[in-house]
Protein backbone atom coordinates (compact mmCIF):
# COMPACT_ATOMS: atom_id res chain seq x y z
CA UNK A 1 0.00 0.00 0.00
CA UNK A 2 1.69 2.81 -1.15
CA UNK A 3 0.54 6.71 -1.84
CA UNK A 4 1.75 9.56 -3.48
CA UNK A 5 -0.07 12.49 -2.84
CA UNK A 6 0.70 16.11 -4.04
CA UNK A 7 -0.58 19.45 -3.93
CA UNK A 8 1.12 21.63 -7.10
CA UNK A 9 1.48 25.18 -8.98
CA UNK A 10 2.16 23.67 -12.07
CA UNK A 11 1.11 21.14 -14.82
CA UNK A 12 -0.02 17.92 -13.93
CA UNK A 13 1.34 14.86 -16.24
CA UNK A 14 -1.33 11.98 -16.63
CA UNK A 15 1.44 9.69 -18.36
CA UNK A 16 3.71 10.70 -15.15
CA UNK A 17 0.92 9.45 -12.78
CA UNK A 18 -0.08 6.53 -14.68
CA UNK A 19 3.78 5.00 -14.66
CA UNK A 20 3.92 5.96 -10.95
CA UNK A 21 0.82 3.86 -10.58
CA UNK A 22 1.36 1.05 -12.34
CA UNK A 23 2.43 -2.42 -10.21
CA UNK A 24 3.30 -5.92 -11.15
CA UNK A 25 0.30 -7.09 -8.65
CA UNK A 26 -2.14 -4.84 -10.39
CA UNK A 27 -4.78 -6.24 -13.20
CA UNK A 28 -6.14 -2.80 -13.08
CA UNK A 29 -5.53 1.00 -12.96
CA UNK A 30 -8.51 3.11 -12.66
CA UNK A 31 -7.44 7.01 -13.26
CA UNK A 32 -9.38 10.18 -12.77
CA UNK A 33 -8.84 13.39 -15.00
CA UNK A 34 -10.51 16.24 -14.02
CA UNK A 35 -10.08 19.08 -16.83
CA UNK A 36 -11.33 22.56 -16.87
CA UNK A 37 -14.61 22.83 -18.98
CA UNK A 38 -15.87 26.15 -20.82
CA UNK A 39 -19.41 26.43 -19.44
CA UNK A 40 -21.17 25.76 -16.33
CA UNK A 41 -24.87 26.56 -15.81
CA UNK A 42 -25.64 28.20 -19.17
CA UNK A 43 -22.44 30.62 -18.19
CA UNK A 44 -19.37 30.81 -20.06
CA UNK A 45 -16.02 29.62 -18.07
CA UNK A 46 -13.29 31.75 -18.98
CA UNK A 47 -10.90 30.32 -16.21
CA UNK A 48 -11.07 28.64 -12.91
CA UNK A 49 -8.56 29.80 -9.97
CA UNK A 50 -7.99 27.52 -7.09
CA UNK A 51 -7.03 28.12 -3.69
CA UNK A 52 -6.26 25.60 -0.54
CA UNK A 53 -4.94 25.67 2.43
CA UNK A 54 -2.20 22.97 1.59
CA UNK A 55 -1.38 21.88 5.01
CA UNK A 56 -4.47 20.71 6.08
CA UNK A 57 -5.46 19.16 2.65
CA UNK A 58 -2.82 17.15 2.31
CA UNK A 59 -3.53 15.72 5.65
CA UNK A 60 -6.95 15.02 4.58
CA UNK A 61 -5.84 13.86 1.42
CA UNK A 62 -3.71 11.55 3.53
CA UNK A 63 -6.68 10.49 5.76
CA UNK A 64 -8.99 9.49 2.58
CA UNK A 65 -6.27 7.28 0.98
CA UNK A 66 -6.22 5.74 3.70
CA UNK A 67 -10.00 5.40 4.20
CA UNK A 68 -9.87 3.36 0.69
CA UNK A 69 -6.93 1.01 1.23
CA UNK A 70 -9.00 0.42 4.34
CA UNK A 71 -12.11 -0.18 2.50
CA UNK A 72 -10.88 -2.02 -1.24
CA UNK A 73 -8.21 -3.98 -1.72
CA UNK A 74 -6.11 -1.59 -3.77
CA UNK A 75 -1.75 -1.32 -3.87
CA UNK A 76 -1.21 1.98 -4.94
CA UNK A 77 -3.17 5.60 -4.81
CA UNK A 78 -2.19 8.94 -6.56
CA UNK A 79 -3.99 12.19 -5.60
CA UNK A 80 -2.59 15.18 -7.38
CA UNK A 81 -4.21 18.50 -7.57
CA UNK A 82 -3.21 22.37 -8.73
CA UNK A 83 -3.72 25.42 -7.14
CA UNK A 84 -3.33 28.77 -8.90
CA UNK A 85 -5.15 29.89 -12.26
CA UNK A 86 -6.17 27.01 -14.61
CA UNK A 87 -7.40 28.16 -18.54
CA UNK A 88 -9.78 25.80 -20.57
CA UNK A 89 -9.09 22.29 -21.01
CA UNK A 90 -5.90 22.13 -17.98
CA UNK A 91 -5.92 19.44 -15.52
CA UNK A 92 -6.56 20.50 -11.85
CA UNK A 93 -6.78 17.05 -10.32
CA UNK A 94 -5.79 13.76 -11.07
CA UNK A 95 -6.54 10.74 -8.64
CA UNK A 96 -4.92 7.46 -9.51
CA UNK A 97 -5.89 3.65 -8.12
CA UNK A 98 -4.18 0.35 -8.78
CA UNK A 99 -5.47 -2.82 -7.90
CA UNK A 100 -5.64 -6.49 -8.26
CA UNK A 101 -9.07 -6.03 -10.03
CA UNK A 102 -11.03 -3.59 -11.44
CA UNK A 103 -14.00 -3.11 -9.37
CA UNK A 104 -11.80 -2.14 -6.42
CA UNK A 105 -9.75 0.36 -8.51
CA UNK A 106 -13.42 1.90 -9.89
CA UNK A 107 -15.15 1.85 -6.48
CA UNK A 108 -11.68 3.42 -4.73
CA UNK A 109 -10.93 5.64 -7.38
CA UNK A 110 -14.71 7.36 -7.16
CA UNK A 111 -14.85 7.60 -3.35
CA UNK A 112 -11.90 9.45 -2.97
CA UNK A 113 -13.07 12.37 -5.78
CA UNK A 114 -16.05 12.19 -4.05
CA UNK A 115 -14.90 12.43 -0.83
CA UNK A 116 -11.99 14.73 -1.74
CA UNK A 117 -14.71 17.12 -3.16
CA UNK A 118 -16.34 17.37 -0.07
CA UNK A 119 -13.83 17.34 3.11
CA UNK A 120 -10.43 18.49 1.57
CA UNK A 121 -9.94 22.68 1.60
CA UNK A 122 -9.00 23.08 -1.72
CA UNK A 123 -11.56 26.26 -3.29
CA UNK A 124 -12.77 27.29 -6.74
CA UNK A 125 -13.43 30.82 -8.34
CA UNK A 126 -14.90 30.54 -11.80
CA UNK A 127 -14.28 33.29 -13.98
CA UNK A 128 -17.23 34.44 -16.45
CA UNK A 129 -17.31 36.40 -19.79
CA UNK A 130 -19.43 38.95 -16.92
CA UNK A 131 -18.29 38.22 -13.23
CA UNK A 132 -16.95 35.50 -11.17
CA UNK A 133 -17.89 33.47 -8.17
CA UNK A 134 -16.91 31.16 -5.36
CA UNK A 135 -18.37 27.68 -5.91
CA UNK A 136 -18.92 25.11 -3.35
CA UNK A 137 -16.71 25.84 -0.26
CA UNK A 138 -15.49 23.54 1.67
CA UNK A 139 -14.58 23.63 5.15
Amino acid sequence: MTTQIKIADTHLNPAECIEWVMSPEAGGIDIFIGTVRNATKGKTVVKLDFECYEAMAIKEMEKIAGQAFDRWPVQKILVHHRTGTLQIAEIPVIIAVAAAHRGAAFEACRYIIDTLKQTVPIWKKEFFEDGEVWVAAHP
